[in-house]
């Protein structure tokens, strides 16, 4: 089984904000697949599960806040019986621009907090992870938290959207390929919408 872990924070307020893109990101996997969505409070977090092709997936979204994320992953994969290698982590990267999705197995967190988490509880960063672009505004940290949470622009959203709808085919590349395969495959792909946001507001 695959445990795929979509990063976000819990809440309406948090929806529609580049730091809860990887909860849109399994939500719309979870949609393809015909998965349903259980909460489940001894893993402090939301559970789907379904087959991508002939595999089983476990889809989850830690319900904790970001920066425990692993709070809620690292559980599910012991009481599965997973290991690092079945984990694929899609989260938001602020280092990629709007519109580019890059896959990588290992690596540091990056600063990135849910990816911290992820890595403390489960005690290895080599695991996948699927990147989804949403820019920065400024390098201060008070600039990066306000971009993050912060609404989509109306150009944003329609270029995220297109994300999205990619990382379906990206997620079931992952699950039924190799990861080298799907690297080649998607890691040079950007939304169409970002040329034509080019002069939007």
């Amino acid at each position: 089984m695959k445990v795929i872990a979509g990063l976000g924070n819990p809440g309406a307020e948090y929806a529609n904000t580049p730091h809860s893109i990887g909860f849109e990101a399994v939500d719309a996997l979870a949609s393809s697949i015909g998965a349903s969505w259980k909460r489940s409070s001894s893993f402090k977090g939301e559970l789907a599960t379904g087959l991508v092709g002939n595999v089983k997936v476990m889809l989850v979204k830690p319900q904790t806040f970001m920066n425990l994320s692993g709070d809620c992953i690292a559980p599910v994969l012991k009481y599965h019986n997973c290991t690092h290698s079945d984990l694929i982590v899609v989260s938001d990267d602020i280092d990629l621009p709007v519109g580019k999705i890059r896959i990588r197995k290992g690596g540091s967190a990056g600063g990135h907090n849910g990816l911290k988490s992820v890595i403390e509880r489960t005690g290895t960063q080599d695991f996948v992870r699927l990147r989804l672009g949403v820019g920065r505004e400024g390098h201060n940290r008070s600039s990066v938290i306000n971009h993050v949470l912060g609404k989509f622009s109306s150009s944003d959203r329609e270029i995220m959207n297109e994300v999205v709808a990619k990382t379906k085919e990206v997620l079931e590349s992952l699950v039924s390929e190799n990861v080298e395969i799907s690297m080649n495959r998607y890691n040079a792909w950007i939304a169409s919408a970002v040329g034509d946001s080019v002069g939007k507001e």
